[in-house]
């Protein structure tokens, strides 16, 4: 049976977040393309979000991944907008661009179209940096959601947030701020 996350779990997760960030002293910058800003909207939705979250990014064309993220051409050419080399690509790019210490990154397709036998409707691909790791290299996971498009879109806004979480509580704290 498929669980789609509802608005109170996603506010939750939200919290969690923020919780998280604001104990360690970071900022949190998002850098969306299938989620469409989402992840921004419910880290917004918690009072006090300023003080740990610095902006978001919707970039939904492979030109908006190049141009504010600075996503390599050759990056989109060979691996495609939905993998994991972009979005770790999109999480470089946002935390590069930002005054942000940690960042979250999300390339998907949500369908109904969109789709192809390699990557199906409900691929999606996301990314996970903090500033301060030794290597500087993004974790990253692929996804496969089912359901509709706001089944997809809400599994991957979860997923994103619960990432960060992981992140957060395996990183030990190093108040930047």
């Amino acid at each position: 049976m498929l669980i789609v996350p509802d608005d109170a779990i996603l506010l939750e997760l939200a919290r969690q977040v923020g919780k998280q960030l604001e104990q360690h002293g970071l900022k949190l910058v998002s850098a969306e393309s299938c989620t469409g800003g989402w992840i921004g909207q419910i880290v917004t939705a918690i009072p006090g979000s300023s003080a740990w979250y610095d902006r978001g990014f919707i970039t939904y064309s492979n030109a908006a991944k190049q141009q504010m993220l600075h996503v390599q051409p050759q990056t989109l050419t060979q691996f495609g907008a939905v993998s994991e080399q972009t979005a770790r690509e999109m999480a470089q790019g946002a935390l590069a661009t930002s005054q942000a210490h940690i960042a979250v990154s999300v390339t998907g397709i949500a369908g109904p179209d969109g789709g192809s036998a390699e990557k199906p409707v409900g691929t999606v691909c996301f990314a996970w940096l903090l500033e301060n790791l030794p290597n500087r290299t993004a974790n990253s996971q692929t996804c496969h959601f089912s359901g509709d498009r706001e089944a997809i879109r809400r599994q991957s806004v979860a997923t994103a947030l619960q990432g960060m979480l992981e992140l957060l509580k395996n990183s030990a704290p190093v108040n930047l701020a």
